[in-house]
């Protein structure tokens, strides 16, 4: 996912709106009247934050009233400053970042992301750039931003948009199915597949070793796949780790191209378990796909410790 590097400028302002006092709003200084026209320099657009009433004066309270009314002053029907990115993206990153601080509640979170939704569902091109930007930073697991919580409260506001048709309102609930499973601290999904003898197995049944299983859904014909893969064969702490029975790692190929899978089988490492779901897992949606390879870390009863996140959080995670 290729988007802006944002830098902290952005969400600092957001921190000025939220605790500085505005006792001094609108004042004009003498030299601010001294000014002529010609010394006055277009003003780059802004973020258009809402006005925190002065006798709010807890932080909480202004975060509360800041997140409810987020979206109160921003003119979605005003395709220029949708389209300016600068403003739109850096004021949705800014939300995303103070509702995802840990603290904030679950229906502060609902509120404001319904003030965000009932906003941007109004106007036919604001709706189509934002539910690109919140699928681009919520739902993507290379965003800096990924929040599946955070998608999901969006998911299910969405679903009850009335501007949506009935095709667009079933295309987000089955996502918000598929995001709902498999979720951290839940037990994964069973699912049956084949080691390269041909003999059947499930997850249930898989021995873990050590308390903690690599699950990695590949494609050996994928780039990003292979990627991941030789960064994990090139890791000699897994290695040992796996050779020590401190770590399972299983690897299972989701695609149906059993000639293609057969082929990539002797670049795979001999210690680990290495089998084809027959397209079971695609078929039946029973994981999130979205992005591959599709990396989990599970016990060894085969609860979800961290989902769909990149090889080196699992290494971090297991102090590799």
């Amino acid at each position: 996912m290729k988007k802006k590097s944002y830098n902290k400028v952005g969400i600092l302002l957001m921190f000025v709106v939220l605790f500085a006092c505005q006792g001094n709003a609108g004042r004009k200084t003498a030299d601010d009247s001294a000014q002529s026209p010609r010394q006055e320099q277009a003003v780059e657009p802004q973020f258009p934050f809402p006005s925190i009433p002065s006798t709010l004066t807890e932080p909480e309270e202004r975060k509360e009233y800041l997140l409810q009314h987020y979206w109160d002053n921003f003119d979605f029907s005003d395709s220029a400053l949708v389209n300016n990115r600068d403003v739109s993206e850096q004021g949705f990153v800014n939300q995303i970042a103070l509702l995802a601080d840990g603290i904030t509640g679950p229906e502060l979170i609902r509120q404001s992301m319904d003030n965000f939704c009932s906003g941007m569902e109004q106007d036919t091109h604001a709706r189509k750039v934002f539910m690109q930007m919140a699928e681009d930073y919520l739902y993507n697991p290379n965003s800096p931003f990924y929040n599946e919580d955070l998608y999901l409260v969006y998911l299910k506001r969405m679903v009850q948009s009335k501007a949506l048709d009935e095709a667009q309102k079933s295309t987000l609930a089955f996502k918000a199915e598929l995001a709902s499973r498999n979720r951290v601290s839940t037990e994964a999904t069973d699912f049956v597949y084949y080691l390269p003898d041909g003999s059947k197995r499930s997850l249930k049944q898989t021995s873990v070793r050590g308390n903690r299983m690599i699950l990695v859904f590949y494609d050996p014909e994928c780039p990003s796949c292979h990627e991941t893969l030789q960064q994990m064969m090139d890791d000699t702490a897994l290695a040992n780790a796996v050779d020590k029975g401190n770590v399972t790692v299983t690897a299972i190929y989701t695609e149906g191209n059993e000639d293609a899978w057969k082929k990539a089988l002797p670049q795979m490492p001999e210690n680990w378990i290495i089998g084809n779901d027959r397209m079971a897992v695609k078929d039946h949606a029973l994981y999130d796909l979205k992005a591959m390879p599709s990396l989990y870390l599970l016990d060894a009863r085969k609860q979800v410790l961290l989902k769909d996140v990149p090889y080196g959080r699992i290494k971090e995670t297991l102090g590799l």
